[in-house]
Formats: C-alpha cells, structure tokens, sequence
C-alpha cells in the first residue's frame, strides 16, 4: 500500500464530504483531490519524476494541502522547510535533499529568490502569488496513477540540529502510514464528522494527524497564520473535535479572555506535543477547553512514542508522577533505559539514556555517506534518542534532558529542563533557558536566563527561590539573569542553550568543570 493509492480510495468514498476547510473556503474530497491532480501533472511537467524530492516553504493553508496532496500523487519526496530559517538554512535542506523544485508562499519568496541559481539541484521556485489559482487550474484535471512501493520514499523532515545543522530523515511510504495510524492509537476514535484542527502546520508535526483524518472521512481544518482569537473562532464555528498544538500556542489560546466562555461540547481532544508543557499551561488548557487534553512526546527519527490521556494526566497514580511525564509508552512502542555505555538495559526507576524502537522508526539520515551519522543513532534497530529519562512501573516515561546538556554540581546531576520546568510556572516569566556555567567549589552550577516582558519587576532571588522550595537546594541556580531579549533558537524553534553556554566557557578545555 502506498500514501496516494489510500487517499484516492478514499475520495471514491467520500468525494462530496468536506475534506479541507480553510479561512475562506470549505472543499469536497472531490474538490481537494482535483487541486491535488492538477498540481501533480505541473510537478510532471516541470521534471519531477517518481522519487525526485519537492521542497515547500508555507503557512498552514490551502496551498500545504496542495502540495501534501499533489506531491504523493506524483510520487514526489516532500521536503518541508521551516518559516523561519534564513536563506542559508534553506539552502542547506534543499541541497541536501536534493530537491528539484521549490513551491513557496509569495510571504516567503524574498527569502528564497535566487536559490535555484546558486543550489544546483534545484531547477523551479514556484511561487504561489496572485496567479497561483489561475496557474493550478490551468494544469490538465487527469489522474497521472503513478505508481511507486511501499518501500520508496515518501517525505524528508529535518531533525532539530541541536548540534551542527540539521539530517534529513526519510520515511518510506509504509513507514509513514503505519507511523499516522498511530498517533491515533490513543486518542479518541475519528467518526465521520469529526473535524481535526490544525494549529500546527501539516508540513510538520501536525500532518501526523492529517492523512488518518483524511482516510477516515474526516475534515481537516487549516487555520493559516497563527492568532488566538482567530483560532478559538474557527474552532468554535467549525465544532473542532480533534486538534494538534504545541504548548506555546495552548498557552496563548487559553490566555485568550475570551476562551473559557465559548462552546466546546464537541471538542475532544488538545494533542500537545513538540515541546515540554509545564503544569500552569496543562492546568490552563485544562480550565479552559475541559477533559480534552492529551499528550504525545517522540522526535524525527522515532515517533510516537508514549501518549497520555486525560485521565492518565490529571490523575493521581501509586507509583507515578503523571504530571512530570511525558506520557505512557504506546502499544506497539518499545522503550529502554540504558547505561552511559548503551550496553546495560538498566531497571525501571533507574535514570539513563532513553532508546526506542517503534514502527516507521528512521531507517537512515538522508544523504549519509557510509553511514557516519546513522551509525551513531541506529544502534541494532534501536533509536538511540539522546534524551535522559526513567521509566516506571505502571509505563509512565520522564524526560529529564537532552544527554549532553546534563549540569554535574558538586557530584550531583542536574538537568536542565527539570529546572526550566518550575521556572516557566513564575507568571513573570515569558521563557527561560538553564545550562551550567563554571564555579570554583561545586565544579559547575546551574545558571538561568529568564526572559520577561518589559516593566516586569522580577527579581533573581524570586527564581533562586521558587527552584530551591520546588526542587531542593542543590538545584538552586548559582546565577540569574533577567532579559527582555529573546532566546537564541534554532531553525526549528528549539533554545540553543550551547550558544548561551559558550561564552561562560571560554578558556576552559573542557565544558565539564571540575571541582
């Protein structure tokens, strides 16, 4: 089975049901599939062929949905690129991929004019201006079938590049409908009129949810640019039932003044992911939308892996900590703690390194000569994740921090995002980002940089104290800085605590600190 052999399928099903919804317009199965086609035969003619990789640069809209769609028709490799990133960072991911063409938003083409003349793989910037419509129409209205296997390739995404810039990570077409299928495993079941929001873009960590919704008969909602009240309208009016949102953006929606009094009684389910969440922001949410909120955590290279019901959140557990877990480890998820060496599985409680094994698991980095980079995560079919944790006895799996990221003060270890965790919940306290710094007697110490708004009047001393009450004296901060700049990030959204660490170290030939 292949992607656009079970989405045709279903528009024979479904083909007068609404498919996509967008700020001003609603389309059929019908209607969507034939955008779909249309943009499949200007892929052909253009050059693309049955593997070639497709770039695109968008808002969550109706264009996305175009590509999402077309791209699988031609048998094309999407390749999504980040908003955000400067020209570098997308010639990077297109040279990298090779991608032959490049569908951008007209907002996004200054930033990409000229790449197809400086990136020699790239052929064609197709810019969706005032004359897209009139272009996509133009295109034949015939079904291409193109035909590939279950093996080949169906889209690229890009890991976070913490460290270096970011690897391509390709799912084959089966790996990318078995890994859709379950992120619904969890969740509550889609019925035909159910209606699946999309607050992230479908280019990314939402279109996870988008072609189970699509298969079933289900809607699937693009609310464009990202603004709260906007969101929470379409929401409402469209009787939203499934939804997919990283925390930032639960946060902003249910500080809306206007949120708690709408009506949410076919809402089922705020799936936030991408992201920690901290309790003031679940508890939010929670206020606001109901007993919706569900939890997913996994990265690029294995995902989903553990998710978490209402009901196994806000609940008290024998033997667990819902609250500070990153969910339960799913069905069909296998989840190991392992030593410093990789080689001991350690028991549960027991605080190590985080592998996985899951279906459509990363299978290699894309363009990885003699396999360097894979070697050093794909470890005998385990995911080797990076990320520090525990697991317990009734499932439940702690995050504790990125492995290289970890503080060692006075012979204890510290991680960083437990810190950040009890920081963010200071209503003060718009982002914070926690790494060590050198200290003569405990060899390094943690150090917070506290971004607020400005006027705000919090002091170093509140946050040396809110993480001494909360999490013991040891995990106190030896350092505090307050900031109204923002943090550094990557091109993925992600704080670089290295580019905030690096200055403190200068002159040390280690970025350990001994006592």
């Amino acid at each position: 089975m292949y992607v656009a052999d079970m989405m045709r399928q279903s528009v024979a099903f479904h083909r007068d049901r609404t498919a996509l919804i967008d700020e001003h317009r609603s389309l059929t199965y019908g209607e969507a599939w034939d955008r779909g086609v249309r943009l499949a035969n200007a892929l052909i003619a253009l050059g693309v062929r049955p593997g070639d990789r497709v770039a695109g640069l968008e808002d969550n809209n109706l264009g996305a949905a175009d590509l999402f769609i077309g791209a699988a028709i031609a048998g094309a490799v999407r390749v999504p690129l980040y908003a955000r990133n400067s020209a570098e960072a997308h010639a990077h991911m297109i040279g990298q991929t090779g991608a032959v063409v490049l569908l951008t938003d007209a907002a996004y083409a200054d930033g990409v004019k000229g790449l197809d003349a400086t990136v020699d793989c790239l052929r064609h910037i197709v810019v969706r201006d005032a004359g897209y419509e009139d272009w996509l129409a133009s295109q034949p209205a015939e079904d291409p079938h193109v035909v590939v296997g279950d093996d080949d390739w169906y889209v690229i995404r890009h890991s976070a590049g913490t460290t270096g810039r970011p690897k391509g990570v390709g799912y084959t077409q089966h790996d990318w409908l078995v890994n859709c299928r379950n992120w619904y495993c969890r969740l509550p079941l889609l019925q035909l009129d159910s209606v699946v929001g999309h607050a992230g873009p479908i280019s990314h960590a939402s279109g996870y949810l988008f072609l189970p919704a699509w298969l079933h008969g289900s809607a699937n909602l693009l609310f464009g640019g990202f603004d709260a009240v906007k969101v929470l309208d379409m929401m409402e009016r469209h009787a939203v039932t499934h939804m997919f949102a990283p925390p930032s953006m639960v946060q902003m929606l249910s500080a809306e003044p206007s949120a708690a009094g709408r009506d949410w009684s076919a809402l089922q389910c705020v799936l936030v992911g991408g992201a920690p969440i901290t309790d003031a922001t679940a508890q939010a949410g929670r206020r606001v939308f109901g007993e919706v909120m569900h939890q997913v955590f996994g990265q690029t290279e294995a995902v989903p892996l553990t998710e978490m019901t209402p009901a196994e959140w806000f609940s008290d557990v024998p033997g667990s900590t819902p609250m500070r877990a990153a969910g339960r480890v799913l069905p069909f998820v296998r989840i190991e703690i392992r030593d410093a060496d990789g080689e001991t599985v350690l028991p549960l409680g027991e605080e190590g390194e985080i592998y996985a094994q899951c279906e459509g698991q990363m299978r290699e980095f894309w363009d990885d000569p003699g396999h360097v980079h894979t070697r050093t995560r794909l470890i005998d079919g385990w995911v080797r994740t990076g990320d520090i944790g525990r697991l317990d006895v009734n499932g439940y799996l702690y995050v504790l921090d990125r492995a290289d990221d970890m503080i060692v003060s006075g012979g204890f270890n510290i991680w960083p995002a437990e810190l950040e965790s009890a920081i963010n919940d200071h209503p003060e306290v718009v982002e914070v980002a926690v790494f060590g710094v050198p200290h003569e007697k405990w060899g390094e110490t943690p150090m917070a940089v506290c971004v607020v708004a400005p006027g705000s009047t919090l002091q170093a001393e509140e946050v040396v104290s809110l993480v001494r009450d909360r999490l013991g004296s040891y995990k106190k901060p030896g350092r505090v800085e307050i900031t109204t700049e923002p943090l550094p990030k990557s091109v993925v959204g992600k704080v670089q605590r290295k580019v905030l660490r690096e200055p403190h170290w200068a002159g040390h030939d280690r970025r350990v600190h001994g006592a």
